[in-house]
């Protein structure tokens, strides 16, 4: 096939008409990636003109971040997924790579006692989130590859689980127990609903919920957080703090909010408020009408991942499947953990909310998360429709 012929190839199977993708799928995530960006504005005008001098500054960073993410999502979308599951090896050499270089002195940048970040031109890359989405593609790759060995047996269902052991040591080690949490959440969620024996996934379970309940008491910082998420106000003026102006916030939203723009805590009472906590600003602006509002986008988002990798598993595409349900799983996961935080049914974690919270990182990596999830639904049509779901020159 000579070059006009392989480009008129791609271009007709790469250029998407908005209609052949999930459309409450994508409605949910525009209306969220909006939302994010209206709330960064709101949240983050106070901290920002008292750093900066200018009010909008995490905004307009928050909008090249949104940029930098569609840039992003548009490239790995048009890469089919078969070359993603040829892979997986590269992909967990690449993500325990990342997590040992942000630990080497002088390459990973340490914020408040973390040592977390790749100092980049344009922003610092969080290396634990790229990380954790190369190791759930390689997992969806494994579990495909040696399917009959991790039902059937518990070696089987052990040689996936070291490698990933190792990051979430990796990441402890940094530490953010938050990202090592929620990596080992979705892993086990990808196991569940690949068919592997509920005797052989409690024992590694088991295990796993022990050694985070150990590391979650054997550090002072760890144990002080535990203590105080479960009465903040009795430390208001120390280790409270943060958790009580959050429910607070919460608290003044009542039914229908304060009105956006009105929120009282952003005024530097509550930390990490365009961050972590932006929820408790968005309750306080919209009230409880606004969170039903919120749940139920990231409802509908969870919903369409689930059902599009439901269809792809109908059709025998079981990397694909396992993908989606992996990357679904993370994002719906992650935000109801966020969300629990906020209103102190968890102690606080170093966790975003997906698509609202402030930061490069977590919003390019969501972006390409997304991005995998529609390029399922795409291959799931063209394979309805008969065509071929990768371009073969």
């Amino acid at each position: 096939m000579n070059a006009a012929a392989t480009f008129d190839a791609l271009r007709l199977h790469f250029v998407v008409s908005p209609r052949q993708l999930d459309r409450p799928f994508c409605l949910a995530v525009a209306t969220l990636m909006a939302l994010g960006l209206v709330m960064v504005a709101s949240a983050s005008v106070a901290v920002a003109e008292s750093m900066t001098g200018n009010p909008m500054y995490y905004f307009f960073r928050q909008l090249i971040y949104t940029a930098m993410g569609l840039a992003v999502g548009a490239g790995l979308f048009c890469v089919p997924m078969s070359v993603w599951a040829r892979n997986g090896f590269w992909l967990l050499a690449l993500a325990l790579f990342l997590l040992m270089l942000v630990l080497i002195p002088g390459v990973g940048r340490e914020v408040n006692g973390a040592r977390r970040w790749i100092h980049l031109p344009l922003f610092s890359l969080q290396a634990s989130e790229p990380a954790r989405l190369a190791l759930v593609v390689y997992l969806a790759g494994y579990l495909v590859r040696r399917q009959a060995a991790f039902q059937n047996s518990l070696s089987g269902l052990m040689r996936p689980l070291f490698p990933i052991g190792l990051a979430c040591g990796l990441l402890l080690l940094e530490p953010d127990f938050g990202a090592a949490a929620v990596l080992a959440g979705v892993v086990f969620l990808m196991l569940f609903l690949a068919g592997a024996r509920l005797l052989y996934l409690f024992l590694p379970v088991l295990a796993a919920g022990g050694a985070f309940a150990y590391l979650a008491t054997s550090q002072a910082y760890r144990l002080r957080r535990i203590l105080s998420f479960r009465d903040p106000f009795a430390d208001i003026e120390n280790t409270g703090w943060q958790l009580s102006q959050s429910l607070i916030a919460i608290g003044r939203g009542e039914w229908f909010g304060v009105g956006l723009g009105n929120s009282v805590q952003k005024l530097l009472y509550l930390p990490e408020q365009y961050t972590d906590f932006i929820y408790a600003i968005y309750a306080e602006e919209f009230g409880l009408a606004g969170t039903v509002v919120l749940l139920a986008l990231y409802g509908v988002l969870s919903w369409r991942g689930f059902e599009i990798g439901r269809v792809a598993e109908q059709q025998g595409e079981r990397f694909r499947a396992y993908l989606c349900y992996g990357l679904t799983g993370w994002i719906g996961g992650q935000a109801m953990l966020n969300l629990a935080v906020n209103t102190g049914l968890l102690p606080t974690k170093g966790l975003t909310l997906p698509l609202l919270s402030y930061g490069g990182s977590s919003l390019i990596t969501f972006c390409a998360m997304l991005a995998l999830i529609l390029r399922v639904d795409h291959e799931n049509r063209r394979a309805v429709a008969g065509r071929p779901t990768g371009v073969r020159t």
